[in-house]
């Protein structure tokens, strides 16, 4: 099943490679990253905003069922089933959109953990032969069973007495010249506002500075949530179902992931969760649920009322039938 997530850390990478060499900095292409992949959700989010307003609207009419079929737990279903699809609403409308940025996250975590197969696209040969020959060197040993083997070797070529020793041992024999630059170029790119985004939280201890990803990821969870629920009260509060859930256990699911994964990882969540945010505030200007409530209920009455409309003129009756009818009338009153 990972292995589906190293195939999107796969096709990330492309575009974070992209970012990186105009930028030169890691954190920076996450940030802007970021900033892409909510550009393309923004339609989902518009949806997601719709369907949780439809499902505040029906509320009413779903208590109003429960009155009815209280003591009949099947009928009471079975009603509710027909009022959502009578309305286009689902009562987990909204679900799989918030799954879109933990995907978005394992998809970075592949691309983090696997920078010199996912990033930078090395082949599979080439990267073999690496390991061997970084491990060949004495005094240096990574271990290919390590997730982070690819991370280590970042470390030694960022570091000025390793990479010397790497070129004292023939690596221009292991790789081109081309593809030293590149890993060297990316080794020094993921130092961000004093940050080393390849440390691990839970591997540097709490007095330590990379500690701060996870504390943010934190911070800026709980206050977004609580943010949002005030801007959308009416709504927010009446959600059901999964969305309830995602909105208590999705940041503490994030916050402990981002301290035990590179803090590139938490980072990306950062990012996601402000700009999502700034995303939701957007939205709700525009699509706030009051009047998307307020326009599918007129909506709701102008529908009504044509169907009223057609019914009637179908049973208008046309001239020679007026005066059948009326004919039939007059025989009748004879009689």
């Amino acid at each position: 099943m990972f292995q589906i997530f190293n195939y999107v850390g796969w096709a990330f990478g492309y575009v974070l490679w992209a970012l990186f060499y105009v930028f030169q900095n890691f954190g920076v292409a996450i940030f802007f990253f970021t900033i892409l992949t909510r550009l393309l959700m923004f339609p989902t989010s518009v949806k997601q905003q719709k369907s949780m307003a439809a499902n505040s609207r029906l509320q009413a009419k779903q208590r109003e069922l429960k009155e009815k079929y209280g003591n009949n737990k099947q009928k009471y279903n079975e009603e509710v089933q027909k009022l959502y699809a009578k309305e286009g609403a689902s009562p987990f409308g909204g679900c799989l959109t918030s799954l879109f940025p933990m995907f978005i996250m394992l998809g970075i975590y592949y691309s983090v953990v696997r920078p010199l197969s996912n990033v930078i696209h090395i082949a599979s040969d080439k990267m073999t032969n690496l390991l061997n020959f970084v491990n060949g060197i004495p005094g240096i040993n990574v271990s290919s069973n390590n997730i982070y083997h690819e991370m280590d070797i970042l470390r030694i070529f960022n570091n000025p007495d390793s990479f010397a020793m790497l070129q004292k041992q023939g690596l221009s024999d292991v790789l081109s010249n081309s593809d030293v630059s590149q890993i060297k170029n990316l080794a020094g790119g993921f130092h961000f506002l004093g940050l080393d985004l390849l440390d691990i939280p839970s591997n540097n201890g709490f007095w330590s500075l990379i500690i701060i990803i996870p504390a943010l990821v934190l911070i800026t969870s709980i206050g977004s949530q609580l943010l949002t629920m005030r801007m959308q009260k009416g709504v927010m509060q009446q959600q059901q179902g999964c969305m309830k859930y995602m909105m208590l256990g999705l940041p503490l699911i994030t916050v402990y992931i981002s301290y035990i994964v590179p803090g590139a990882v938490g980072f990306y969540w950062i990012c996601s969760t402000v700009i999502g945010f700034a995303q939701t505030v957007i939205i709700t200007k525009f699509y706030s649920p009051q009047n998307l409530t307020a326009k599918a209920e007129a909506q709701h009455v102008a529908l009504l009322e044509l169907k009223e409309a057609k019914v009637a003129y179908e049973y208008v009756p046309s001239a020679p039938q007026k005066k059948e009818e009326q004919k039939s009338a007059k025989n009748k009153k004879k009689k």
